[in-house]
């Protein structure tokens, strides 16, 4: 199959090449100076379709791939210079052609050519024209941008332009699902799409632009097509099939209404067949478009999530899958300044999951073996109200409120096998896990400009989170040796409660007063105030069914702790020629109250943090950026009670109320080049991070079973990332990028070793260090009456404490629409997962193959579809991963294969 590919691929691109003539010119002003990003579009007067379009580069040159001996029509435009139209005959040679334009105002024409062309810029805004890259089995908004140049989008719905994050998905201008991205590219209609707007240097509050730093900030417009404006449309789609065991069914019905007053999206899923619209990780991540207010503050105070290591899905992959998914999101405006919108969506999952793994200690010749069955079920609910008052340039006034609850089940039944210095044990162990953790965010701002010199914000925010882990581990032998436990059981039946209760403040006024037009000083005022509660308690389940409550304080906590950062900061930013220069620093005064065991602890101090920001704009499109930043990093209570917590039925942590905060030094160099001449994209950053007083564990192994005590670090902690992407396309049709991404690390901690002379225990320092590497390069074909293909390959290599694991991952897609009305898509992917170790040989393959067929005459609203997946019925996959004190090997089982035939209509 591979080598008909890579055949085909050749036969597609010598075809191609061999039908076309180069035409290449420059375009200049009056005098003679090159015009950058001027639109060059080439028109078949015979036919009068565009055969071809380029954008000029920072020379002024361009390039149009002609067909030969064929008239056209050269279409010139340039913001604020007159539009140019130039007759041209192609024969079988190549031309060059030089075109002054003339000072003069934009046209009508203008206008209508910037529609037609495929890609457009006006200042920061980039704007694709979608049916100049559709070509025909495009279905969702996911489809649409994969082929768009500069554009990415990973299998978690995350889209990339330019190598940066997008960070807002809005729809005519409205936030969609409050930006997120993978809802909207998995849902959005292709054919509802008319363009695509790539909104750089965004900021959503338009006051603070220039003021902030915005040049890593990106956002997405999606314009509708105008029978899609006041009017109802989106799609009814419902399937059913069959599959190894069970069959298989698929709901899926989506709604969209958009008018210049209001909108509304609604979306559902119910099905059996992997579909995960949101999953748990989603979940978490989902912010609500809360602002990041301390990101300048220096102070890095997190509150972490007591999740109880519920496992995560990887994608779709488990060995069973059922969702019931809802969401509703509207945006109504009582007023031209007023705005009022928010979503609510819910979400039901029942999963199973078989996985077995293979964990090797790097201490001690120790290794753990486990084969698990573990079913969860996860409901979980968000919503959000926001409103946002402007009722002229100088003012705006914003209130948003986020709600998320959730409530997770995971019951486990494992066989777990431990092999210690050669003795081998064997054990059942039941464990369950239960949470319903509840948080409220509310954020409040207000900005005001009183003139062109002085311009204010002030931004408040409320964190309440509730949360209440219960975990339960029944197992055979007791690994923890627990005052006041009962041993002699039949079976040790271990329990734990936990309350953690926090109320996070954060409160911050910026004043910016514009020196001159290019530079600007920035006085900070803020206050973070931060109290939690942390309640657990540990208990045992006796043979006879009564409570033995382990009432010894080690087992317990109840803790009170207080965190307030007060500060003050102040930057200087100044533009002088290609340069941005933004220097600033920050005092702070920090207070830390922690009540437990009868007792408080007290510690105030005072830090001066730095930071500086440099931009060097080399040319329109190509930036390198420099960030320097000081930041103290503390935690939140969790590493603070000192009463036992299970982390596992085989893991016991206990906290030490006399942490200190961390401090990282991080340097941060991005380098970014984008050609609309040829959609060339170069992107590279290199971060290097030292953290020193970093909180590290202090770890005590007995075989299997593991203690951990937190503490702070006397050596450094060092990590070392890089990452550099290069793409471009090719003539019309072509498409290519090759990524590569390095991270190193270097860990230090303590582990406490039995000292075999006297009993004791010997501390140890134990250095870790850790070498990823990622390699991927892809091309594809972008081609309307031929079959299009991307062709690809994964590799990546971890090395971790002399231990490496390789992965290769070629892949390849095609997709084919014929016929006026069949689209045909596959996708393959092969997997070998390796390392080179003769003592403990890991050498797996697997891949996976999937394919659909759909049906759709052409202006028809019914649309039939038969989708495979899994053909190949790969039972299972493999999994690595490690940590600083162990490495894991995993092998988790997925859903096999299915067919499933689907019904939609088309609204």
């Amino acid at each position: 199959m591979r080598n008909f590919i890579l055949c085909l691929f050749g036969l597609v691109s010598v075809s191609a090449f061999s039908q076309n003539i180069r035409m290449d010119g420059n375009i200049v002003d009056n005098d003679g100076k090159p015009l950058e990003m001027a639109n060059v579009m080439a028109v078949n007067v015979a036919t009068k379709g565009m055969d071809a379009y380029a954008i000029t580069n920072d020379k002024g040159r361009f390039v149009l791939n002609l067909k030969p001996s064929t008239a056209y029509t050269i279409k010139v435009s340039y913001l604020g210079m007159a539009n140019k139209e130039i007759s041209v005959t192609t024969t079988t040679e190549n031309m060059t052609q030089k075109i002054t334009m003339e000072a003069g105002g934009i046209e009508l024409d203008a206008v209508e050519i910037v529609r037609e062309m495929p890609v457009s810029i006006s200042g920061d805004t980039i704007s694709y024209n979608a049916d100049s890259f559709k070509t025909g089995t495009e279905r969702k908004l996911e489809d649409v941008l994969k082929k768009l140049p500069g554009v990415e989008v990973n299998a978690d719905g995350e889209v990339e332009v330019e190598g940066k994050k997008v960070q807002k998905l809005m729809v005519e201008g409205k936030d969609f699902f409050d930006g997120d991205t993978k809802l909207g590219v998995k849902n959005i209609p292709a054919d509802a799409i008319d363009k695509v707007q790539v909104l750089r240097n965004f900021n959503e509050v338009s006051q603070l632009k220039g003021l902030e730093n915005n040049e890593e900030s990106v956002a997405m417009n999606i314009k509708l097509k105008e029978g899609k404006k006041n009017f109802w449309f989106g799609d009814l789609t419902a399937g059913t099939g069959v599959g190894h065991e069970e069959s298989r069914f698929l709901v899926n019905p989506k709604l969209f209404y958009y008018s210049p007053k209001y909108s509304v999206n609604l979306i559902t899923n119910f099905n059996n067949i992997g579909e995960l619209p949101l999953t748990i990780q989603d979940y978490f991540k989902m912010t609500g478009g809360f602002r990041s207010m301390m990101r300048k503050g220096g102070t890095n105070f997190n509150v972490s999530s007591n999740d109880l290591g519920i496992s995560m899905l990887r994608n779709n992959r488990a060995k069973e899958i059922d969702t019931d998914f809802g969401a509703a999101n509207f945006a109504y405006n009582p007023s031209k300044s007023w705005t009022i919108s928010g979503f609510g969506i819910l979400s039901r999952s029942k999963t199973d999951m078989q996985t077995t793994s293979q964990t090797d200690y790097l201490e001690e010749d120790t290794q753990e073996n486990r084969e698990e069955n573990a079913r969860q079920k996860s409901s979980f609910g968000l919503f959000k109200l926001s409103s946002s008052y402007k009722p002229n340039a100088n003012f705006q006034f914003d209130y948003d409120a986020l709600l998320k609850t959730s409530k997770q089940d995971e019951s486990n039944n494992l066989l777990r096998e431990s092999v210690v210095n050669g003795a081998s044990t064997t054990e059942n162990i039941f464990t369950k896990k239960e949470q319903d953790p509840i948080s409220f965010n509310q954020n409040l701002s207000l900005y005001y400009t009183l003139n062109d010199k002085n311009v204010f914000a002030v931004e408040m925010q409320h964190l309440y989170q509730n949360e209440d882990p219960f975990y339960n581990a029944n197992l055979a032998t007791q690994p923890f040796n627990l005052t006041d436990y009962v041993s002699g059981q039949l079976r040790n039946d271990i329990n734990q409660q936990r309350f953690v209760k926090t109320n996070k403040f954060d409160t911050k006024v910026d004043y910016y007063y514009m020196l001159t037009p290019k530079s600007n000083i920035n006085i900070t005022l803020g206050d973070t105030y931060s109290h939690q509660n942390f309640d657990s308690r540990i208990y045992q389940m006796l043979d006879n069914e009564t409570v033995n409550t382990l009432d010894s304080h080690e087992n317990k906590n109840d803790v009170n702790y207080t965190f307030n950062d007060a500060f003050v900061g102040l930057h200087y930013k100044l533009l002088f020629g290609q340069f941005t220069i933004n220097p600033g620093f920050s005092v702070h005064t920090y207070m830390m109250d922690n009540e437990q065991n009868d007792s408080g602890f007290k510690r105030d101090f005072f830090k001066f943090l730095p930071d500086f920001y440099a931009l060097w704009q080399i040319r329109k499109s190509e930036t390198l950026t420099y960030n320097f930043s000081l930041t103290n990093d503390f935690t939140d209570i969790n590493q603070l009670a000192e009463g036992y917590v299970f982390s596992n039925y085989n893991s016991l942590f206990r906290g030490n109320r006399a942490l200190e905060n961390a401090t990282s030094q991080v340097h941060s160099l991005r380098y970014f080049r984008y050609n609309m001449f040829n959609f060339e994209n170069i992107f590279g950053n290199i971060t290097y991070t030292r953290r020193t007083d970093a909180v590290k564990n202090q770890a005590f192994f007995d075989g299997v079973n593991q203690s951990n005590t937190p503490f702070n670090s006397r050596f450094a902690d060092e990590t070392l990332s890089g990452m550099g992407s290069y793409g471009r396309s090719f003539l019309k049709y072509y498409k290519a990028q090759f990524t590569a991404s390095m991270n190193w690390s270097k860990f230090n901690n303590i582990v406490l070793v039995p000292d075999s002379g006297n009993g004791t225990l010997d501390e140890q320092r134990r250095t870790t260090e850790s070498f990823t590497q990622t390699y991927r390069l892809s091309a594809s074909t972008n081609f309307r009456k031929i079959p299009n293909i991307e062709i690809g390959y994964n590799y990546t290599i971890n090395d971790y404490n002399d231990q490496t694991f390789y992965t290769d991952q070629p892949f390849v897609r095609l997709d084919y629409y014929f016929l006026k009305a069949f689209s045909f898509v596959a996708e393959y992917e092969f997997y070998h997962y390796y390392n080179k170790d003769n003592a403990n040989k890991v050498n797996n393959e697997y891949d996976f193959l999937t394919a659909s067929l759909i049906y759709q005459k052409k202006d028809s609203k019914w649309e039939y579809k038969l989708a495979a997946t899994n053909l190949l019925n790969t039972t299972s996959l493999n999994d690595n991963s490690f940590d600083q004190f162990r490495v894991t090997n995993s092998q988790y089982f997925v859903q096999p294969r299915y067919v499933v035939f689907s019904m939609k209509y088309n609204l």
